[in-house]
C-alpha cells in the first residue's frame, strides 16, 4: 500500500468517528424529524451531521482516495471498479435504534484496500466506547479516560453458546440455525455493528445474519473481529469481499470467533 500504512492513519480516524459521534449527540438530545429514503429506511439529521463531518474530516486526512458513505452511495461500479483503496463509511448505523433511542447506534469507518477492510472504527456515542484495529495491529476496545486494551474471541464453551442477534431484524431462518445446535444456547439480541463487536471481544460465540446488509455495515466490524482473532464469512465458508460487483448487498454470514467449529454443518438444513 502507497502512502501511509492503516497503523499510521487510525489514530486520526478514531478522532473523525469520536467528532462525528458529538454531532449525533447533539441531534440525540433534540426532538429531531425522521425521514424516509426511497428504500423506505429510516434517515435523520443526525445522519446527515455524521455523514458531513466523516466526509470532510477523511478529505482531509487522505485527499485523494475515494469515499463511498451510505448517504452518498449513488456512485457507479464503472467508476468504482477502478478504486484499489477507498474509505467505507456508515455515518449512523443502527438508525431505527436511533429513533427507539436505546443507544444501540455506532459510528463505523472503514478503509478498503485490494476488497478486504484493513481498518476499521466502530465507536458508539451514547458512551463513548470505541472498538478498532489495523492491518497487523490486533483490535482495541476504549472505554471513556481509559486506556485502550486488547480483545479476542472465546473459545466455544463445550455446553453453553451465546448467539448475537439483530434486535430489530430477527427472522425465521435464525430460529432454525438455533434449532441445529446441539448445545445450550442464550440469544443475546442488540442493535447495529455493536453484534460484531460483541464476538470480537468475546462475549458472544457467533453472529449468524440471514437477511440484508450493505457493505458499509459490515466493513468497519470485520477489520475488528478479523484483527481480534475472528472470522466473517459468507454461508460459503469465504471472507467478506468488497467492491466486487454493482450491487453494494452482502450475501448472508457469519461472524464467530473460534475457527475449530465446523460452523457448515449447521448451515446444511438451511440451504
Amino acid at each position: 500500500m502507497s502512502g501511509p500504512s492503516p497503523l499510521e492513519l487510525l489514530e486520526t480516524v478514531k478522532q473523525i468517528a469520536q467528532t462525528a459521534g458529538e454531532r449525533i449527540m447533539e441531534v440525540y438530545a433534540t426532538d429531531f424529524q425522521v425521514e424516509h429514503k426511497a428504500d423506505k429506511t429510516p434517515l435523520t439529521e443526525a445522519d446527515m451531521a455524521s455523514h458531513q463531518t466523516i466526509i470532510a474530516g477523511l478529505k482531509q486526512l487522505t485527499p485523494h482516495w475515494p469515499i463511498l458513505s451510505e448517504e452518498s452511495s449513488s456512485i457507479p461500479y464503472e467508476e468504482r471498479a477502478s478504486w484499489q483503496r477507498y474509505w467505507l463509511v456508515d455515518p449512523l448505523d443502527g438508525t431505527r435504534e436511533f429513533i427507539k433511542r436505546n443507544g444501540e447506534f455506532t459510528v463505523n469507518i472503514a478503509l478498503i484496500d485490494d476488497h478486504q477492510p484493513v481498518l476499521g472504527v466502530v465507536y458508539v456515542p451514547v458512551t463513548q466506547v470505541n472498538y478498532f484495529a489495523a492491518q497487523g495491529g490486533g483490535a482495541f476496545k476504549s472505554l471513556p479516560g481509559q486506556a485502550p486494551v486488547p480483545i479476542n474471541p472465546r473459545p466455544c464453551p463445550t455446553n453453553h453458546w451465546i448467539i448475537a442477534g439483530s434486535r430489530s431484524h430477527a427472522s425465521e431462518t435464525l430460529q432454525q440455525f438455533i434449532k441445529q445446535l446441539n448445545v445450550e444456547v442464550e440469544l443475546v439480541s442488540i442493535g447495529s455493528s455493536l453484534k460484531f463487536c460483541l464476538v470480537a471481544e468475546g462475549k458472544a460465540d457467533i453472529y449468524p445474519r440471514f437477511g440484508l446488509t450493505s457493505e458499509w455495515d459490515t466493513a468497519a466490524a470485520q477489520c475488528v473481529v478479523e484483527q481480534a482473532g475472528g472470522h466473517i464469512t459468507n454461508l460459503q465458508m469465504q471472507p467478506l469481499r468488497y467492491n466486487t460487483k454493482d450491487s453494494l448487498l452482502n450475501s448472508h454470514f457469519l461472524v464467530f470467533g473460534d475457527a475449530l467449529i465446523n460452523w457448515a454443518q449447521y448451515l446444511q438444513k438451511l440451504q
